[in-house]
């Protein structure tokens, strides 16, 4: 049974003790064969995103007394080299043919012997098990096989079709929020069992961060104006469409307000387009990819996540945590981190007005910012710490090791 303290938490801290769940160990029950459980972490994709940034908060908190971890991503990108640059093994598949990368893949799992793969989005998904698949028909160990389901996208009939037939292969689903557990269950992906595993934040890394003293230098904005920001992917699903549309409104009642936009993807040349169209490019800030992220969120007056669809929504957690207000969309998963008025502000999906209103809210009344801020902040140190989040998936990873091992020692 492990002892060690997860960073973060202070047991000594004044105040009467009380039960804290983040601060309580895993037991790791002894499994059959090596104690340490090796695990591959198959990422679809190496640029930044939720789900990267699932798989690198894993990495750094899986404790290695007891798991030998590493990863393969089915591209190179920032995310990637994020890993490397903190020590992690990545193997790269850089192919876009599936059959290539499955074949590259299998013969990686056949030498490194995992006994747990854990896919990460739809591509890895079906690359990953059909190389377990491959391991199996040549006669090698096939390893337990856990995907985390982290979009809520909606696929194509024959996507759908094929992630159904997968399931059957698969041993354990995980869904980040109660909407992607209902989502999965649309798609009919009965043949797995399915766990509900919130992203965890790791409050060590945001909770006593300091803002971007910089950050209005960086970018030409005015001393002691007022900045909104998000921090999410370029893409059409989160939103920066509909939040643009609200920068005229903002500004009539706030005018000295940035916009800051933080992330990379297909859509900025559309959104600063959108943006001089709406006659607010002089006030929105495309700051791109930033390494500084937790520094950058903590600098930020409001902090938001305009999104059509979402399936949890960590950017949000990771303000929450640094006690930023939040303002964002009421869909997919938000809405289980989320108490409208409590907690933060919840607004419509793609309506500028209403959006526009709960930002002025925030930047006007100083006071009842405060106060759901602080909600916010409580909430996520008592829900949504990372350590909940990685000890529920090295329960799932000790149970796959130890069936593995066992199917093993009865074949031999």
């Amino acid at each position: 049974m492990t002892t060690s303290i997860p960073s973060g938490k202070n047991p000594a801290a004044a105040g009467p003790p009380s039960w804290d769940p983040c601060l309580v160990p895993l037991e790791h029950f002894p499994l059959p064969g090596p104690k340490r459980v090796r695990v591959i972490e198959i990422l679809a994709t190496g640029t930044s995103g939720g789900a990267q940034e699932h798989v690198f908060g894993l990495m750094t908190r899986l404790d290695t007394t007891y798991y030998d971890a590493s990863v393969v991503s089915l591209s190179a990108g920032s995310a990637v080299r994020k890993l490397q640059r903190h020590g992690f093994d990545v193997t790269v598949v850089e192919t876009p043919d599936d059959a290539e990368a499955v074949r590259q893949l299998a013969a990686h799992l056949a030498e490194v012997r995992p006994d747990v793969i854990h896919t990460h989005m739809y591509r890895a998904d079906v690359v990953g098990t059909r190389a377990v698949l491959a391991l199996r028909e040549s006669g090698h160990r096939a390893p337990y096989v856990v995907s985390t389901v982290h979009s809520s996208r909606v696929r194509s009939h024959e996507d759908r079709d094929l992630l159904r037939h997968l399931t059957a292969e698969m041993d354990q689903l995980i869904a980040v929020s109660k909407s992607i557990e209902r989502k999965i269950a649309d798609e009919h992906r009965t043949a797995a069992p399915v766990r509900l595993i919130y992203n965890g934040v790791d409050l060590q890394r945001y909770d006593d961060q300091g803002p971007c003293s910089t950050l209005r230098d960086e970018y030409g904005m005015e001393s002691g104006s007022r900045i909104v920001g998000v921090v999410a992917r370029l893409e059409p699903e989160k939103g920066h469409q509909t939040l643009i549309e609200a920068w005229p409104h903002v500004l009539r009642e706030v005018p000295d307000a940035y916009l800051l936009i933080v992330g990379e993807g297909s859509r900025r040349d559309f959104l600063e387009q959108w943006a001089a169209a709406h006659k607010v490019a002089h006030r929105v800030v495309f700051a791109g990819r930033r390494d500084d992220i937790p520094a950058v969120t903590a600098g930020l007056d409001v902090a938001v996540l305009p999104s059509w669809r979402e399936a949890q929504g960590l950017s949000i957690l990771e303000a929450m945590a640094m006690s930023r207000p939040v303002v964002a969309s009421d869909v997919g998963g938000i809405p289980e981190m989320i108490e409208d008025g409590v907690t933060g502000l919840l607004v419509e999906h793609d309506n500028p007005v209403a959006l526009a209103a709960a930002i002025v809210r925030l930047l006007k009344d100083r006071a009842f910012a405060r106060t759901i801020a602080k909600a916010g902040h409580d909430l996520v140190h008592e829900r949504f710490c990372i350590e909940l989040m990685v000890k529920a998936i090295e329960g799932i990873y000790d149970e796959g090791a130890r069936a593995v091992r066992l199917a093993e020692a009865a074949a031999s």
